[in-house]
């Protein structure tokens, strides 16, 4: 496939249903896994325009600072700190509407109002996880759940 991308505009759930295939599409053929990963937070970074998009991969007892789209961010998260941190260790996506109000929350950037974190699984065992920052309060909610769940299972 050519590396464009068609942005789509409309309701979030229109937004998601174009690029899913679009992101399947960059990855088919692909066993690059760094390749493959910065292609996903590229593409969800034009299309939706957050503030931060990247993955954390699990390496050795620490998720350490993959492919990522946005400003600089923390290299380096213990299990269980932060929402990454957290999510990593319950292995289950996690929303927040206000990161402020985050036990624990680490602040890579002030400019960050909300977060979702989504952990990516192979075998049952998380490998990393996909993180997203919006510089707006409440951004993220069930729709982007479902999609970057979907997302997130495509990764090879």
């Amino acid at each position: 496939m050519a590396e464009d991308l068609t942005i789509t505009k409309g309701d979030k759930k229109e937004q998601y249903e174009s690029l899913l295939p679009q992101i399947e599409a960059l990855l088919t053929g692909e066993p690059n896994l760094v390749a493959n990963l910065a292609n996903i937070a590229a593409a969800l970074k034009e299309q939706f325009n957050w503030f931060w998009v990247g993955f954390y991969w699990v390496i050795e007892d620490e998720l350490v600072l993959g492919p990522f789209q946005g400003p600089v961010a923390c290299t380096r998260i213990k299990k269980g700190r932060g929402v990454c941190g957290t999510a990593w260790e319950k292995a289950c996506t996690i929303l927040v509407d206000d990161v402020e109000k985050f036990p624990g929350h680490i602040a890579c950037s002030s400019l960050s109002k909300s977060e979702i974190v989504v952990p990516v699984f192979k075998a049952g065992k998380v490998l990393g996880v996909l993180d997203v920052d919006s510089s707006e309060l409440s951004q993220f909610d069930a729709t982007d759940q479902v999609y970057l769940e979907k997302i997130v299972a495509l990764i090879p």
